[in-house]
């Protein structure tokens, strides 16, 4: 499993971190928004780190040079501007949800967030499956700042709805887990589980 970005900043209940430049004239691989990632064990930090994708954005590397259009296509961009590929950068904001050890997941904030520097993966579906046997990570991904929360919640459920091959009982049970963690404002709840589809 190779990382596909490394961490840039960190904080209590999130951390940042950019997109690892491929090798060839592409842009980076960047996760989906709601997307399941994690950061593994490091020396002090023994535990497996796991959050969800919450922002992404593509800049320039610096605050001078700014990006403009240029009305290329990919391919005469590579043979054209191919200085273009290495002039920006996309970093992706990943709000933490929970950690885990050999033997147990925890569904709450970890007590350090990751280090500067350290690698990020994207979480294998077996994983994924077994962190949202427990449902209430979900609180967590309601008090998320600076995103778009319903839509995040969202994005994750469906994620995860169609790891689990649309498996509509636990779809059930997250949105009756939801429902209580919403106090019942239906409206709301509702806007939430109409975004998810197979």
């Amino acid at each position: 499993m190779l990382p596909f970005a490394e961490v840039i900043a960190s904080a209590t209940s999130e951390f940042t971190a950019q997109c690892l430049e491929p090798d060839t004239l592409r842009f980076p691989y960047v996760p989906p928004f709601g997307s399941w990632v994690k950061t593994l064990p490091a020396e002090d930090n023994p535990v497996t780190l796991y959050g969800v994708v919450a922002h992404v954005v593509t800049v320039p590397i610096d605050s001078i040079h700014r990006a403009v259009a240029l009305g290329l296509s990919l391919d005469e961009l590579r043979l054209q501007q191919p200085q273009i590929f290495a002039m920006l950068k996309t970093e992706v904001r990943v709000a933490l949800v929970g950690f885990g050890d050999r033997t147990h997941q925890y569904q709450h904030l970890p007590a350090r967030p990751p280090q500067m520097h350290q690698a990020v993966y994207g979480c294998d579906p077996q994983e994924i499956v077994e962190f949202t046997e427990d449902l209430h990570f979900l609180r967590t991904l309601l008090h998320v700042n600076g995103a778009p929360v319903d839509e995040l919640v969202a994005a994750v459920l469906r994620d995860v709805y169609q790891i689990r091959q649309c498996d509509r009982p636990w779809l059930v049970a997250a949105g009756r887990k939801l429902s209580l963690f919403l106090k019942e404002d239906y409206d709301r709840l509702s806007a939430i589980m109409a975004q998810i589809h197979p």
